[in-house]
């Protein structure tokens, strides 16, 4: 993916991440056995900017993992507005919980534990932005739900599309088939305009037109 001599450089003229999100990196890496699943500095600013540009009131974020995500798209939420992050690992759930109240974003973020295709169709809601970063191989299916539960103008993201360079390869495990499909899928989807950044592991980006 990209040198890592351009991310350092990139990070490094890139507004700081704050004290609260420095110590839940911290703490991500001492008591996960992933932590690379955290979007990290240069991906979570961008989040915050593009939550910042839009001032959604309401954001679904499917996969939260310790928080890191959350939090930086909150940076961005209009007042009265609410930010939904589900996330599968229920072990998860004490220190995601743990830094939405170090943030003081309690009134900001509902978080929502469990299956995130059973809880999607539970919501009733019109989202302004949807943030995927959850078990790649439901993909297509994050997307068939959530594709109509975004208004027109609203913006879907999906996080690893990229999946390490492996897309590109002309051997695919299954997993990177899924991905495959699923970035065609977009593409090919007549509801919205798109554009895949390679940012970190790669973002699709898709307006609802």
């Amino acid at each position: 993916m990209i040198n890592p001599k351009i991310e350092q450089y990139a990070e490094a003229h890139t507004t700081p991440e704050s004290a609260v999100l420095q110590s839940l990196v911290r703490e991500t890496h001492l008591k996960t056995l992933a932590p690379r699943m955290l979007s990290g500095h240069l991906q979570g600013r961008f989040l915050s900017l593009i939550a910042k540009l839009m001032q959604p009131r309401r954001v679904l974020e499917i996969g939260t993992f310790t928080g890191y995500s959350a939090l930086c798209l909150t940076e961005g939420v209009a007042d009265g507005g609410v930010l939904y992050a589900l996330e599968g690992n229920d072990e998860l759930k004490h220190i995601i919980e743990k830094y939405i109240e170090k943030s003081g974003y309690q009134d900001k973020i509902k978080l929502l534990i469990g299956n995130a295709l059973e809880i999607i169709p539970t919501l009733d809601e019109f989202f302004d932005l949807v943030f995927i970063d959850a078990g790649k191989r439901d993909y297509p299916q994050y997307w068939d739900l959530v594709v109509e539960k975004t208004r027109s103008g609203g913006l879907i993201l999906a996080d690893n599309v990229l999946w390490s360079g492996k897309i590109v390869e002309e051997k695919k495990n299954l997993d990177t088939q899924i991905l495959d499909s699923f970035n065609k899928k977009v593409l090919t989807d007549d509801r919205v305009e798109c554009l895949l950044l390679p940012l970190r592991d790669g973002l699709m980006m898709a307006l609802k037109k």
